[in-house]
């Protein structure tokens, strides 16, 4: 298996290596993926480009899954080096980078993010549940009075959150949130949306007997006003609950952070759970019920080809940038604890290979 990941390893180098004068021209390092990434990655990027003899390198914010499907898609000077993901790298997409030649990977989770719901700070108050969200964004709901499973979902009838729970607002149920693409969609259908499904026992049975049709049930959205696709810009979907009142903003934690004079976030409660604060030790510690963890990967065919990534790296997972009191941390990354640290250090310093295991 080594032998195969040095071959493969040498066999990118020389692809790069002769794809003529276009390789001359990329001397800076290409970074794709998570909009939720994207300040963070950012952010190392400038420090990098100051403080080192190498050029900035480019980040664009693609989501979490574009991304991956551009750093997927091949090796050589056309495709990124590194891509950012606000959740980990499913294996269809591990096998997609096997088939495009992309054979050696490097994992590195940087951190912990919470997926906020927001609003104007002028918007009235909400405490959310789990099940409040589902009943709100699903696509489908169980009917009044079932438990729900195969026979007993209709189509989504709520129009206010006084509908879902008379305890909420009358107000109308206006979403802005990520589009499919988006690592902050996929973490808050599963975190969210199909755990709020699941406090109906019928859908949680249906979990057993018929994982497809209860993924499709538990995970799908609905595609009326009631949630609109805001594109992967979460700095827009910020502005946008400046302009309309009465919109929830699903973005995260960070860009709360960041515009916390002019935006509030709802506490949001499992079952049986308190109503939490996205903060930062509740997102830490796991209390928050909508936490999730940022990674980053690296091809390793393109490593001491195109200049910079090896210290890019040193730099990203050093204590003064993802430390406890880094510079990331001052921007709304949630550190890893220390056992982590050592952990992804490690495996960015030796380019270990990714494992799923």
């Amino acid at each position: 298996m080594k032998k195969f990941a040095i071959a493969a390893a040498v066999a990118g180098a020389a692809l790069i290596a002769t794809s003529g004068a276009q390789a001359q021209s990329r001397d800076q390092i290409r970074i794709v993926g998570s909009s939720t990434v994207f300040p963070f990655s950012t952010a190392v990027a400038e420090e990098f480009g100051r403080s080192s003899s190498f050029k900035t390198p480019i980040v664009e914010s693609t989501g979490s899954g574009g991304g991956l499907k551009l750093f997927c898609s091949g090796i050589g000077t056309n495709h990124p080096d590194i891509t950012n993901a606000s959740r980990r790298i499913k294996k269809s997409e591990v096998e997609l980078c096997a088939q495009n030649g992309v054979t050696g990977i490097v994992e590195v989770k940087i951190g912990y993010d919470g997926i906020v719901l927001a609003a104007d700070k002028s918007a009235p108050d909400m405490q959310l549940t789990l099940r409040d969200l589902y009943l709100a964004l699903a696509a489908k709901v169980p009917a009044p009075g079932t438990e729900g499973g195969a026979g007993n979902m209709i189509d989504n009838p709520n129009k206010t959150w006084a509908d879902v729970n008379p305890e909420l607002p009358n107000r109308p149920i206006i979403v802005l949130g990520p589009p499919p693409t988006s690592g902050t969609r996929d973490a808050f259908n599963e975190l969210a949306i199909e755990v709020g499904c699941e406090t109906f026992s019928g859908m949680k049975a249906l979990a057993k007997s018929d994982k497809n049709l209860h993924k499709v049930l538990c995970r799908g959205l609905r595609e009326d006003s009631a949630f609109v696709e805001a594109g992967e810009n979460d700095n827009l979907i910020v502005q946008k609950l400046q302009a309309n009142h009465e919109a929830v903003g699903v973005f995260g934690f960070s860009f709360l952070d960041q515009n916390a004079d002019a935006i509030k976030a709802f506490p949001v409660a499992a079952e049986g759970g308190e109503p939490m604060e996205p903060t930062f030790e509740a997102i830490s510690d796991g209390s928050y019920p909508i936490s999730r963890s940022l990674y980053f990967y690296v091809k390793k065919a393109h490593i001491d080809v195109v200049p910079g990534i090896r210290e890019y790296l040193a730099e990203f997972t050093s204590d003064k940038a993802w430390g406890d009191f880094g510079y990331l941390a001052d921007r709304g990354l949630i550190p890893l604890g220390e056992e982590e640290r050592v952990k992804f250090h490690d495996d960015a310093t030796k380019l270990n290979n990714l494992s799923l295991d």
